[in-house]
């Protein structure tokens, strides 16, 4: 596993947004890319210390650790904590692949009253909060780049890319925030 603590963050020091909306760089995490079998389902979701979903744009969290279900034998793990999952799969004894993912991906956190807006900027999926309730989750397109976005709560998201779209993804979500003040703030209605 790559170590977290000493690797450069992607997005070490920036910041953005606007009055409505706060984009952060998440903090080092862990990740696996996880597929499986439908009857490793349950050592797994013993071993990983949550239930791995099985419906579409599902996600379940426990304890700082997230699994959202990206296809219909295929799981993105996120500990916030940085714990060691291929080991703690791998104790499992089910059949399954899993890939450390820790080292390519990193996330931004959009949070606030226009972050629904500011993600529309950049992506046609619809993610109002009766299509994509809190725990929703779909991997996507944020741009021209694929995203996975996972929602926290009313007002929140995670934002998963490769770092190598990191700059891309954050600087249009800058745009989508400052288009998002403009629109729904009274601030910046006209």
């Amino acid at each position: 596993m790559v170590d977290l603590a000493t690797r450069k963050l992607p997005l070490a020091g920036r910041h953005g947004g606007s009055s409505i909306v706060r984009l952060t760089p998440a903090a080092p995490a862990s990740r696996i890319s996880l597929r499986a079998p439908a009857d490793s389902i349950g050592g797994l979701s013993q071993a990983l210390g949550l239930q791995l979903p099985t419906r579409p744009k599902t996600s379940t969290s426990a304890n700082g650790r997230h699994a959202l279900w990206l296809g219909p034998d295929e799981w993105l793990v996120i500990d916030e904590n940085g714990a060691e999952l291929v080991g703690l799969a791998a104790s499992s004894g089910a059949l399954h692949s899993a890939t450390d993912v820790s080292h390519r991906n990193t996330a931004v956190i959009v949070s606030g009253s226009g972050a629904e807006a500011t993600l529309a900027a950049g992506c046609s999926q619809d993610l109002s909060l009766n299509a994509f309730p809190a725990g929703a989750c779909s991997r996507t397109l944020y741009g021209k780049a694929e995203v996975v976005v996972l929602r926290l709560d009313e007002e929140t998201f995670r934002v998963e890319v490769w770092r190598s779209f990191s700059d891309y993804v954050f600087g249009l979500l800058a745009e989508g925030a400052e288009d998002a003040e403009n629109t729904f703030s009274p601030a910046g209605r006209r």
